[in-house]
């Protein structure tokens, strides 16, 4: 082998490492900065004094999440939705990131959300009726 074909052996090496490196250090931040795991289109936004409720709809299933507005240190959090005359269903605990997602099929019924990080929270009445 040359040295011509050593050069671009250790060039094309170096490259692939520094790209793994970069995605490597890419990928973290972008799973942060999305807030939640529901799938569907977003359609409401409840911010509150501690955090927020994001709420997503698909083909009749309303999915819920609680971020906190100081991610990263552990607190009491919880989400929950109610589908018209059913039961809630609810993700409570000590949390660092979010509560949730919860989903519920809820077809063409109304739904109560709530969220609650800390102190602060939010329920909204019968929504996306």
């Amino acid at each position: 082998m040359d040295s011509g074909a050593i050069r671009r052996r250790v060039a094309v090496g170096l490259a692939l490492l520094t790209a793994s490196g970069v995605l490597a250090v890419a990928a973290p931040a972008e799973a942060q900065a999305a807030p939640t795991r529901c799938e569907g289109r977003k359609v409401r936004t409840y911010p509150f004094t501690t955090g927020t409720l994001y709420v997503y709809k698909k083909r009749g299933y309303i999915c819920a999440v609680t971020v906190p507005k100081d991610p990263g240190r552990r607190q009491k959090m919880m989400v929950s939705v109610q589908a018209y005359r059913a039961n809630p269903v609810k993700d409570e605990g000590v949390y660092s990131y979010r509560a949730g997602p919860v989903t519920v099929h809820a077809g063409h019924r109304c739904v109560w959300v709530k969220g609650k990080v800390g102190r602060g929270s939010v329920s909204k009445g019968w929504i996306l009726c």
